[in-house]
């Protein structure tokens, strides 16, 4: 890739045929503009060289060191010229200096910078942290504490129980003394055994002193090891605290008008006031500050995946992503102030020409065939969905009560019940899994099996809502039994049994790495976007709520595969 200050790549092919957009792309939804487009594929062409980078991107189904994001922005010079400039997320090969790339907002890796030096104290409690952590003698105390402390309990257990049967003997022996001895003799009798109870008393005190002792001797060593350790990491806390306040002050951002932001500034208004870690180093915010620093003009951008898919996330080779949310959300919303921007798409109702269809109604329920792009539940910009259309048909009902949900771009059958009896009876039935539903797809690719299983646990991905993460560690069960219908072109139809209800089941066990590895058609948040999601409910199984009589209900597909 040739390279020209400052860092201005002029387009290879002709673009007299390109129309340059009137406004710039809203970058946390879109389709990339036919300008941007040019520039990731030549950026991609000069991808596939492989630079000597010392960096693996690994394929689609090879992580090796791991796939990266890259993004270009298309700007137009002082003499009026365009061309793109090209950033990746990160560092590649432990840089973020090469030649035809934007630099980072701020070096953290210059070699005489703070942040390198002023880290190895930090690396340096990590290894005395380490080290101590590996200590034997924490293993040996806390084994040999556990053991004294069984033994004491074990001990003082028996003490009380010898004293239980000392004491009913006692009681044997005063009862006998009272029918037998003389009183001089009973006296001395309740004396004696009075004395005796206290002995027993004062050894199971002596008893319990000497084991508290031998533990307390213990516990100290084991303390003193802790409370070392505990000193070392509130210092690595202090210092690692210190040292990323002041970071984050050193990463300003330019806008249009020339404003100045650091990350500590523009993350301090929002819910998480401490800028998430990586903040300021992803592709779009590295593009953006360097156009309005180099005076050039911002006039669309995209961001791709290139190379092998991380282990939770799902990205595919090439495919184009909207910026996240955690990070990139509140440092562009600062970047982009003054710029007229697309649409967001999020916040236009898909739907709002699209009529739901009742397929089923009585006293107790309604069940609807729900169209793509329609929520099944007011959302936080858009109001119209499945839920306030049945308020407007059923004003007098209890309900309507919402019993499950589809995603938006998913269509077919959604049940409501009307009563608070019918929504106690179906909630039930949702809950226990003796519900069975059955969905139709079309997914990308063709498969070597007939039939299968996944299961791969899912949870949200807190850095780039609403998507969803696999997670070995910390997520939910998540399993979907699938069967192919037929096959054409690259293209299968398959049935999709979900055994679990987690938020983008289907879409993500379909396109994961781990699961079928085929995004389903027209997903723009796991795949490629298309006219519409290639998902739709199509058979629901379940208990009438009143006459507990079974009920199938079914509405073909709105989709075929050509």
């Amino acid at each position: 890739m040739p390279s020209f200050e400052p860092c201005f790549t002029p387009f290879k092919a002709s673009i007299d045929a390109y129309t340059v957009p009137a406004r710039f792309t809203f970058p946390f939804c879109y389709q990339p503009d036919p300008l941007s487009a040019l520039a990731a594929q030549e950026l991609q062409d000069f991808l596939v060289s492989k630079p000597d980078w010392q960096h693996d991107f690994g394929s689609e189904n090879d992580k090796a060191d791991g796939g990266k994001m890259f993004g270009v922005l298309v700007v137009k010079n002082n003499q009026g010229e365009l061309g793109y400039l090209s950033a990746f997320s990160g560092k590649i090969g432990d840089k973020n200096l090469i030649e035809g790339f934007v630099p980072p907002v701020f070096d953290m890796l210059k070699s005489d910078g703070f942040f390198l030096n002023e880290g190895i104290e930090i690396n340096e409690l990590n290894a005395e942290i380490k080290e101590l952590e590996a200590n034997p003698e924490f293993n040996t105390l806390a084994l040999q504490l556990d053991s004294i402390a069984k033994a004491a309990d074990l001990a003082i257990e028996s003490h009380r129980n010898m004293m239980i049967e000392s004491r009913a003997l006692r009681k044997a022996q005063r009862a006998e003394g009272k029918a037998s001895l003389q009183p001089e003799q009973l006296e001395q009798l309740i004396l004696d055994l009075g004395k005796q109870s206290v002995s027993e008393k004062n050894q199971l005190k002596t008893l319990k002193q000497q084991k508290e002792l031998e533990i307390s001797k213990v516990q100290a060593k084991l303390d003193e090891l802790s409370t070392q350790l505990h000193q070392l990491k509130e210092k690595r806390k202090s210092l690692s605290n210190a040292l990323q306040k002041k970071l984050f002050s050193q990463y300003q951002f330019l806008n249009k008008s020339g404003e100045h932001k650091s990350l500590l500034d523009i993350f301090a208004d929002t819910a998480n006031p401490i800028p998430p870690a990586g903040s300021g180093e992803c592709a779009a915010p590295k593009l953006l500050h360097y156009a309005f620093e180099h005076k050039l003009e911002p006039i669309c951008m995209a961001e791709f995946w290139w190379g092998a898919s991380p282990k939770s996330e799902i990205r595919k080779h090439k495919h184009y992503y909207p910026a996240c949310q955690s990070k990139c959300h509140p440092i562009l919303g600062h970047m982009l102030a003054g710029m007229e921007l697309d649409d967001n798409p999020l916040l236009q109702n898909q739907a709002s020409n699209k009529e739901i269809e009742i397929l089923y109604q009585d006293e107790a329920m309604v069940i609807v065939n729900k169209p793509s792009g329609l929520l099944s539940v007011p959302g936080k910009h858009i109001s119209d969905s499945a839920f306030t259309r049945l308020q407007a048909l059923y004003p007098d009902a209890e309900g309507p009560f919402v019993i499950h949900r589809l995603d938006m771009a998913t269509s077919g059958l959604l049940v409501f019940a009307l009563t608070r009896r019918a929504n106690k009876s179906l909630q039930k039935q949702f809950i226990s899994r003796t519900v069975k539903k059955r969905y139709v797809a079309i997914i990308e690719g063709a498969l070597a099996s007939d039939e299968g299983d996944i299961s791969l646990p899912l949870r949200g991905d807190i850095n780039d809502r609403p998507r969803q993460l696999v997670c070995h560690k910390h997520g939910k069960p998540a399993h979907t039994r699938w069967q192919v219908i037929e096959s054409k072109d690259n293209r299968t139809k398959l049935y999709l049994y979900p055994v679990t209800g987690r938020t983008h089941q289907l879409r993500v066990h379909c396109a994961h790495i781990e699961g079928l590895n085929m995004p389903i058609v027209g997903d723009d948040l796991y795949g490629t976007h298309a006219d519409r999601l290639h998902l739709h409910a199509e058979t629901l199984e379940i208990l009438h709520p009143y006459s507990k009589q079974p009920m199938r209900v079914q509405v073909d597909a709105p989709f075929k595969l050509d």
